[in-house]
């Protein structure tokens, strides 16, 4: 039996060229002069976070759309909420940055249910619950599994000889901890001659990369390599070698993904070998794929970012262009 929001909706997909999104049950968009648009961050406690909200807010004010903005503080309980807030406010489409994979799940579904496209930003979902062109939009990000590849395949040529490795992973069950890690590991896979003697999660934050880098280092004197999922982590090590009294750089070697300005210049000063970079500039990206989701536009499930390399032979020379 048709109701007469599907009837709605199905004429407004019509209107607006969506008549194969809606089909596959994805909430149309129709063309306005201005949006209400939604962006769940999940956190503001590092440069990254802070990057990609300016970014966002810019572009948002470049195109005249209202931005009704929320941070997680942390908390996928309070994002989850965070969205559901938003759809009380009858955003036009929701930007959502989930902080793990599967609690948000039920706000990307609720969201669906109530006729709200949704756009994930560079952390994805669970894909057995979820899936892009189905349940949401897209997934706009980098391909974290291939930074995890680029770094064990710079630190395979860099110590052929083999290495003992502590891993700081991301927070707990997010897209990019666990991608991160199965690169990283699965490369060095083929080599045993390369040991990660401990990995344990930094929750991506500064201090506690510090603490659980400090505590792995005297469980593992003979470390002499440490892997973090992001620059707040590996800052974090970088002050835990110094304060053991070991160079960074010289006595362990220390490589990071994101791409910071603070991690760059800690290449050039020789106590980061190389960083992957994440750009966390998703403001045009993001529009720009609503735009072309609003134009009717089959989009792709996955936008990837392309992401620079950073090591000695570079770093110098793009530090001033890192975020």
């Amino acid at each position: 039996m048709l109701t007469r929001r599907v009837v709605l909706m199905a004429t407004a997909a019509l209107a607006v060229g969506l008549s194969a999104a809606y089909a596959q049950g994805l909430p149309p968009l129709e063309k306005k002069d201005t949006y209400k648009v939604g962006f769940a961050q999940t956190e503001s406690n590092n440069p990254w976070r802070i990057a990609q909200t300016e970014s966002m807010k810019a572009e948002a004010e470049k195109l005249g759309y209202q931005l009704v903005y929320t941070d997680a503080a942390g908390s996928a309980a309070k994002q989850v909420a965070d969205v559901n807030s938003m759809i009380a406010q009858g955003v036009d489409i929701i930007f959502l940055a989930p902080r793990e994979e599967k609690p948000l799940i039920p706000a990307v579904m609720a969201a669906k249910k109530a006729g709200i496209p949704v756009i994930l930003l560079d952390r994805n979902v669970d894909q057995s619950l979820a899936k892009a062109g189905e349940d949401y939009v897209t997934f706009i990000g980098s391909d974290f599994i291939d930074e995890g590849k680029r770094i064990a395949e710079f630190l395979m040529k860099e110590k052929p000889e083999g290495a003992k490795i502590i891993q700081l992973e991301g927070t707990t069950g997010s897209s990019p901890a666990n991608d991160r890690k199965k690169g990283f590991d699965d490369t060095i896979a083929s080599n045993p001659a390369f040991q990660v003697v401990a990995s344990q999660s930094g929750d991506f934050a500064r201090d506690k990369g510090r603490q659980v880098a400090e505590a792995l280092l005297q469980a593992h004197p003979d470390a002499d390599v440490i892997y973090a999922h992001n620059d707040e982590m590996a800052m974090g090590a970088i002050a835990a070698l110094e304060a053991a009294g070991k160079t960074p750089g010289k006595d362990v070697m220390v490589l990071s993904i994101d791409g910071g300005k603070e991690a760059v210049q800690a290449v050039v000063d020789g106590k980061i070998a190389a960083v992957v970079e994440c750009n966390p500039r998703f403001g045009p990206k993001a529009f720009e794929t609503m735009q072309r989701y609003v134009n009717g536009e089959t989009i792709e499930p996955w936008v990837k970012n392309i992401d620079a390399f950073y090591d000695k032979s570079n770093a110098a020379e793009e530090v001033a262009n890192a975020y």
